[in-house]
């Protein structure tokens, strides 16, 4: 008979969404899996088509984003109820939200209890420093709880390290058969019109204000910004196009036409969007934070950048020397192959559920 795991998050939308796709998907064979979600402006409207049959979805209605007691202590009901009835042998919780929530309702319960933060809350910066301070303290004081910690990158992994004793490392993937069907369908213009992508909400997170200071720099170059946002209006620059959120289909055939991938994030955990660029064979510009500098190796298999001349610089060095680029590319897509993919990542799931 198989074991059930319930996965819960109320981040169901972006990089979170992408990785529970992938790893549920790739576990749904040797796990019954139920997914405990609460619906994001960045959650594909089809959803549940992204998801193999014998994966069941139940939303959360009063899971929000934003501290909500009276809201809070009725998710936990919800969440408590889910369990109640799907009977979980681990629970497995996902993001910063749903981690504090999912500890204080399954703390004292027989399953076996797992939290991924996906980009701990005390590491945004649009956040004041009283309130990252709160939230450090609730991850410390939460930290006690029986649960175990499994970070998704190795930057996340050591915060990780000063909060709990019990950690665990699995480094996010992507699903390369999946991106490799996709990818088999659009081709990449070679053409002298070089063009530059990022996908994400427009948030204070992906810092669409040093993204706009860049696209200034190169006015002959197009900036594509795939995704929506509260910050759409920091997107100022002539040369940018916001796409606003589209179908998976579109957004990666949008992504194989354009040359860069760039990500001016001011924190990250580890972005699947940074890995799905690799595996389609774009050459990255990534900020100099968590996750971003976990996987990118400057020079090597892409370019870590510290601030806006950095950006400029390193931009203009790769238009210069394409062939340069095309070798970062290649390093890489075999990174992804090696390392950052939905096959590995599930077998170290598989590992940890049935040793812990």
């Amino acid at each position: 008979m198989k074991k059930k795991i319930l996965y819960v998050t109320e981040s169901f939308g972006g990089g979170v969404f992408s990785y529970l796709v992938g790893l549920s998907n790739m576990l749904s064979d040797d796990y019954d899996i139920c997914i405990a979600y609460s619906l994001r402006p960045q959650t594909p409207q089809n959803f549940r088509d992204y998801f193999d049959s014998k994966v069941t979805l139940v939303k959360v209605k009063n899971f929000t984003r934003n501290i909500n007691p009276l809201k809070d202590a009725r998710a936990i009901g919800e969440i408590r109820h889910i369990a109640k009835e799907f009977k979980p042998d681990i629970i497995h919780l996902h993001s910063s939200k749903a981690g504090v929530l999912g500890r204080i309702a399954f703390n004292f319960s027989k399953e076996k209890l797992y939290y991924t933060p996906h980009g701990y809350s005390f590491l945004m910066q649009d956040a004041s420093k009283i309130k990252r301070f709160v939230y450090w303290g609730i991850e410390k004081v939460i930290g006690f709880s029986r649960s175990t910690t499994i970070s998704c990158s190795e930057g996340e992994f050591k915060e990780s390290q000063k909060l709990t004793n019990n950690n665990e490392l699995v480094n996010n993937g992507v699903d390369i058969d999946e991106l490799q069907k996709l990818r088999s369908n659009f081709q990449c213009d070679d053409g002298e019109n070089i063009s530059i992508f990022t996908i994400g909400r427009i948030s204070k997170q992906k810092n669409p204000d040093l993204f706009n200071e860049i696209a200034k720099k190169f006015p002959k170059i197009k900036f594509i910004w795939i995704g929506d946002g509260n910050l759409r209006s920091e997107l100022t620059s002539k040369n940018i196009e916001v796409t606003g959120w589209l179908q998976r289909n579109e957004a990666i055939k949008l992504a194989m036409k354009s040359n860069f991938f760039i990500l001016t994030s001011l924190w990250e955990g580890l972005p699947i969007s940074l890995l799905e660029s690799m595996f389609l064979g774009k050459e990255c510009f990534v900020s100099n934070v968590i996750g971003n500098k976990d996987v990118i190796e400057d020079g090597v298999n892409g370019f870590i950048c510290s601030d806006l001349s950095d950006f400029e610089n390193k931009i203009k060095n790769l238009i210069l020397n394409r062939k340069m680029g095309e070798k970062i590319a290649e390093s890489a897509r075999l990174d992804i192959l090696k390392k950052y993919n939905t096959k590995v990542m599930a077998s170290e799931y598989k590992k940890i559920y049935s040793s812990k």
